[in-house]
């Protein structure tokens, strides 16, 4: 075997041993031959066009008949405002409610963009500026005093020097002072290094995408300064059922094979029953319009619907015949859909009574999810 065969089939044995790879690991097919096909023009360090970014992320057939995945799944329009604001001097601002697909536009973007979406600071309470600006080695600091040698780059400075796309999640969990260390460098597109007496300038290809959720509006609400260097784009819920089925069956089939659940690809019958008590749930009023619900404290998002099929899947495969039934989605549903003990269980209580019961069909549901109450 060749040294190039043997690297290649080492990779992917790798790759397969590896819980979640990234999005330029898992998708670097799709990635190259994209590439090859993309003949649009590409701004400056962009490793895709930003008509080949939008492909890639919304899926579609090439000239060459390769078939490309959709990563998101919702308002094209959207996609195209979020890709154009990262090929301007604009930072991208991704907002809205928690599971959403925030995180994974992010990563996606970063990946067909930059090739790289692993340039990421993760917002807490405890992000310190550091994390934000630059760390030290502080042996060599002791040893040597401040120099080039004893800096440590964090992502953003890295994305900088290398003309590339750096992510920030959940900014507003980030303190607010930290947070206002990004105003220099999105407005000057520089980060200075006062004890060397040195500046990082951003080579062109740089650019920040954060992402903030709208239950988090408060807790470290962005200055109004700051809120003027990111384009937002709002990331809604999906806008119909049959959008949100697709979604959920999709990401569930695909975390289910990653994870080699032993268990049969989710029963669209049985997803489509989630996303409906999720969106009626979420939305106070049945999908004919006809009855209204109280709504429980919990968001109940995609992702939320998505965690509650998977975690059924793991249980069919495992404990039962490998095939998911309501019996096996009943705890996930129910944990999903009461996270406060009181309040919560008599919303679904409710609702079980006045509309799953009386639901056709239904009624396997109705009694798994009583038995868990």
């Amino acid at each position: 075997m060749s040294k190039s065969k043997k690297s290649s089939s080492d990779q992917t044995t790798k790759l397969e041993q590896i819980l979640r790879a990234h999005a330029e690991q898992e998708f670097a097919e799709e990635l190259e031959v994209l590439k090859k096909e993309d003949d649009k023009q590409r701004p400056p360090n962009w490793a895709l066009s930003p008509w080949a970014v939008r492909t890639y992320l919304l899926g579609g057939t090439l000239d060459n008949g390769f078939e490309v995945s959709a990563k998101y799944i919702g308002n094209q329009r959207l996609m195209e405002i979020a890709i154009a604001t990262l090929a301007t001097d604009r930072a991208l601002l991704l907002y809205g409610v928690p599971g959403t697909a925030k995180s994974w536009v992010s990563e996606h973007l970063s990946a067909a963009i930059s090739g790289d979406s692993t340039l990421l600071i993760q917002g807490t309470a405890g992000t310190s500026e550091e994390s934000i600006r630059y760390g030290w080695n502080y042996a060599e600091l002791l040893a040597k005093g401040p120099s080039t040698s004893a800096l440590v780059e964090s992502p953003l400075m890295k994305a900088m020097n290398h003309g590339q796309i750096a992510r920030i999640e959940e900014l507003t969990r980030i303190p607010a002072d930290v947070q206002d260390t990004l105003i220099t460098i999105l407005s000057e597109k520089m980060l200075p290094i006062p004890e060397l007496g040195q500046e990082v300038q951003a080579n062109r290809g740089f650019n920040v995408i954060a992402s903030a959720n709208n239950r988090d509006k408060g807790v470290n609400e962005l200055s109004s300064a700051l809120k003027r260097r990111f384009n937002t784009v709002i990331l809604p819920v999906p806008s119909t059922l049959d959008e949100e089925v697709t979604i959920v069956e999709s990401r569930a089939a695909k975390l289910g094979r990653a994870l080699d659940l032993p268990a049969e690809k989710p029963a669209l019958e049985e997803v489509r029953r989630v996303v409906t008590i999720f969106r009626e749930l979420r939305e106070g009023q049945t999908v004919d319009g006809k009855t209204k619900l109280k709504s429980p404290s919990g968001t109940l998002s995609p992702a939320e619907a998505i965690s509650v099929v998977n975690s059924g899947l793991s249980l069919a495969g495992h404990f039962g015949d490998g095939v998911l039934t309501a019996h096996d989605i009943a705890s996930g549903l129910v944990g999903a859909v009461v996270k406060d003990p009181v309040q919560d269980q008599v919303v679904m209580r409710e609702y079980l009574e006045t509309v799953v019961k009386e639901r056709d069909g239904w009624l396997d549901i109705y009694r798994a999810c009583k038995e868990v109450l």
